[in-house]
Order: structure tokens, then sequence, then C-alpha cells
């Protein structure tokens, strides 16, 4: 293990640095602290999956070795009656460890229909008003392989294009956060040997075994593809190319961004030129995209589906309106003109 500064003496816990010696997680941290490679303090969210006190774990050494102060967040969602139950066990684990941590709840009325989607949600908002408060701007979340092999095929069943496919990455901003992933290319298998190493035990989340959720089934296609010769090493390499190409377009998104829009401070609204909506149409998608997520304010990007009908409504009509997103869509002549709905 390297120790960053070596101007100061830097203290380890024995217990942590003990397990830090290990041959295996001393690789495995090896890679983690190449991949993170951050300077200012972060949150990590942390559950009672291997994943996630792996990743607590490495945080937490990462944190001393970095002279860096680090919160540890524990989400208690209460849709479960041992979830509250479940976090305090959670808090007591990482304390033996040496890791202070916090349990963040979300009050008020539960969903009854698509409660995964909305848990995670909540659970970002929770995050966000958290970091907001200590002004924290780095959020480390366990994400790992196997994750980003099921967002894969999530998004191939929803018909989504490049852009979707490999949406999972090692560094997202969301309203000026940084959502950061650094076992994104790590190997479910050693996380699990560091939860077991490191803190003897896990929890495993009940929901990992019903099949009514969509995540589920993908998970168990993927193992059936598994037995049937599909190579998960080749599969991570397949989607890193597409990240590659992802990047080309991006580049060619900022450029029509730049050159093609301009943002009205004095009026808050984002002016679109005609060259705007000469460019490929990918280009054009997902700039279009960007310029609604921006003026709306919001976290996430709008669905495609409405997304290509705006763009083909305005494409083929010389006056439009339209609202989405938050935002006012106006053409008038050749120019296109996005301003937040109030």
């Amino acid at each position: 293990m390297s120790l960053k500064n070596s101007n100061v003496t830097i203290k380890i816990p024995k217990i942590l640095k003990n397990k830090i010696n290990d041959k295996r997680i001393n690789q495995i941290y090896q890679k983690f602290e190449s991949s993170l490679n951050i300077s200012e303090n972060f949150a990590v969210a942390v559950s009672g999956g291997p994943d996630s006190l792996a990743l607590a774990f490495l945080a937490k050494i990462y944190s001393i070795n970095w002279k860096l102060n680090a919160k540890f967040l524990i989400i208690d969602h209460k849709l479960r009656l041992e979830s509250t139950e479940e976090a305090k066990n959670v808090k007591k684990i990482l304390k033996k460890n040496f890791i202070s941590s916090e349990i963040l709840t979300w009050r008020g009325r539960k969903p009854f229909k698509n409660i995964q989607s909305l848990a995670r949600t909540k659970r970002y908002e929770l995050l966000f008003a958290y970091c907001d408060r200590f002004k924290i701007r780095n959020i480390l979340l366990g994400h790992h392989q196997d994750d980003l092999f099921e967002n894969f095929f999530i998004r191939l069943l929803r018909g989504s294009g490049l852009r979707g496919l490999i949406s999972l990455d090692k560094s997202t901003e969301i309203n000026k956060k940084n959502l950061l992933r650094p076992l994104l290319d790590q190997k479910k298998k050693d996380l699990i040997y560091i939860s077991k190493k490191v803190f003897n035990v896990y929890f495993k989340d009940p929901t990992n075994n019903d099949e009514k959720y969509q995540r589920i089934k993908i998970r168990k296609l993927i193992e059936d593809l598994q037995k049937n010769g599909l190579d998960k090493d080749k599969f991570f390499k397949t989607i890193s190319n597409l990240k590659y190409s992802n990047k080309v377009v991006n580049f060619y998104v900022k450029e029509n961004l730049t050159k093609n829009t301009y943002f009205s401070n004095k009026n808050n609204r984002l002016i679109l030129n005609q060259r705007f909506f000469q460019q490929p149409y990918e280009v054009i998608f997902r700039a279009f995209s960007e310029s609604i997520k921006l003026v709306g304010k919001k976290y996430y990007l709008v669905r495609g589906k409405k997304l290509d009908k705006i763009i083909h409504d305005i494409e083929n009509n010389h006056s439009y309106t339209a609202t989405l997103g938050g935002c006012i869509i106006k053409k008038v002549n050749q120019t296109v003109i996005i301003s937040k709905e109030h």
C-alpha cells in the first residue's frame, strides 16, 4: 500500500492494517485507489451488501492514506419492517472497524408502485441534502462490474441507444455532485471476499430473489448466458469499446452546444439557432436533451420517445410550442427558445 504524504505520520488502526496487508485485498485496493484518484473530502453510500461494505473499507483506507474526511451514510428507506434494525446493525459493524457512519431516514408516506425507482430517487435526494449541508461534492457508490452488465441488458430491453447502453459510468455529475463508482471494474466475487475477510458478515437483500423486479430477471438471464458461453471479461471489453465510441459522439454534442446555443441570463432562457438542428441526429438528440436538463434544472435527462417527437415536430413546423422536463419549448421562425416552465 502506498502512503501519499511522507511528511506526515499516517496512523491506520491495527485491525484495518492487518486486513489491507492481505495480498488479495491489497491488490484490489491498489486498483480501487487508481480508479478513484480524488483529493477532496467525500461521502460514501453504504448498505449492508458485500459490494457496499467492501466500498466502505476501501474508502476508509483511502481517506486515511490521502488525509481526507469521509462521511459514511446508511439509507433507511423504511420500506420493510426490519429495515431500521438492519441499518443499525450495519452501523455497528462499521463502528467495530473504526468506520463512523450516520443513518439517513426516508420519512413520510411510501409508494405502492414503481417502488425501486422511487426509492432510488429518494436515496439520492437524502444523499444530496446531506452533502449540501457539509459542502461535499463527491459521493462514492458501490456499483460494480455485475451492475454494469445488468444495466446494459435492462437498457437493451428498453430500446436504448448507445448512451443508454453504457450509461453506468465511473463518474456522473448530477446537481453539481460527482457520483463516483470506483468499483465499476471490480468483480463481485472480490468484493464478497473483502466483506467476509474484513467484516465476517454481510446482509442479503430479500428482494434479490424476487423475480417481479426486472433487475432480478436480468441477473438470472446473465447467469444462464454464462452457462452457455458468455465470457464476462470479453463482455466488459465490448462495453469499454462502446464507451470509447460514446466519447466521440459526446465531443460533437459539446461542439453543438458551444457553437449553436446562447444562454440569456437576463431572460433565463436558452436559444438554439438553425445550425443546431443541422447536425447528425444523435448529436441533435443529445444536445437537445442536455439543453432541457440545463434549463429545467432536473437531475436526469428526459425520456427518449417524447424528445424524439418534439424534435420531429420542430423540424417539420414553422412555429411550434411544447412543454417537457419543466421547460417551455417554442419555435419562432428558425430559432428555438427553451425557457423554464412556471
